[in-house]
């Protein structure tokens, strides 16, 4: 860690800020079973995907990729954006201790559009919302995660991402960043191989807590 420089919590959206990834499981397995039968768990590979990538696995089928997104809109116009257990007041808590943080998430402005008509004070909580119109690659790429670092000009040593895909993991590890994975999507065992730290939700994570898995995992690094 570099004390001179900014730290920065990175949150993933769906999963970790928001209760919405089994909602969004129903949605893209039965669009899975519907147009890519031969992919089993679809839903599963596409976790963490930005729209775009997701709609190439319809490519060849003429009209399926509009039709699925028109399906998304209108589904996410009805989704419960219910938030995490305990984010809230955490994310408060990094605040009020000078961190930084950012939302990044594979979502696209329109979703984003439903989240704040649900909650309108959304964007106070964040010093930025990173959505997929300003990532040149999708996770597991870490592209996205790299932004979040240039954008608050610190280093990814002084970054903890919190993720629950696979995908997101994955991106959040490429970065060399501190990943705390929620036990939100995936199992603690599908997880915590791949993670530095697994919780389930906020309420018994802490800025303490925070800080203190960075200074070890830093250590080790």
């Amino acid at each position: 860690m570099d004390k001179n420089k900014p730290i920065a919590a990175l949150f993933d959206l769906d999963g970790v800020i928001l209760d919405t990834e089994n909602q969004y499981s129903i949605y893209w397995k039965e669009q899975g079973e519907k147009y890519r039968p031969d992919i089993p768990h679809f839903e599963q590979k596409i976790k963490g995907n930005t729209l775009k990538v997701i709609l190439e696995y319809f490519k060849d089928q003429p009209g399926v990729a509009e039709l699925v997104t028109q399906g998304l809109n209108d589904y996410e116009t009805h989704m419960d954006y219910r938030f995490i257990p305990g984010v809230r007041e955490f994310i408060e808590e990094l605040r009020k201790n000078g961190i930084k943080t950012a939302v990044v998430t594979s979502s696209n402005e329109q979703k984003m559009a439903c989240v704040y008509k649900t909650h309108p004070h959304f964007k106070e909580y964040f010093d930025h919302i990173l959505t997929a119109d300003r990532f040149r690659k999708s996770k597991p790429d870490p592209d996205c995660y790299l932004l979040g670092a240039n954008i608050f000009e610190t280093i990814p040593e002084n970054c903890m991402v919190f993720e629950d895909s696979l995908n997101g993991i994955e991106a959040g590890n490429r970065a060399g960043m501190t990943v705390i994975g929620l036990a939100t999507t995936n199992s603690v065992e599908a997880i915590k191989n791949k993670t530095h730290y697994v919780i389930p939700d906020f309420q018994s994570f802490s800025y303490e807590k925070m800080c203190s898995l960075m200074e070890e995992f830093s250590k080790k690094a």
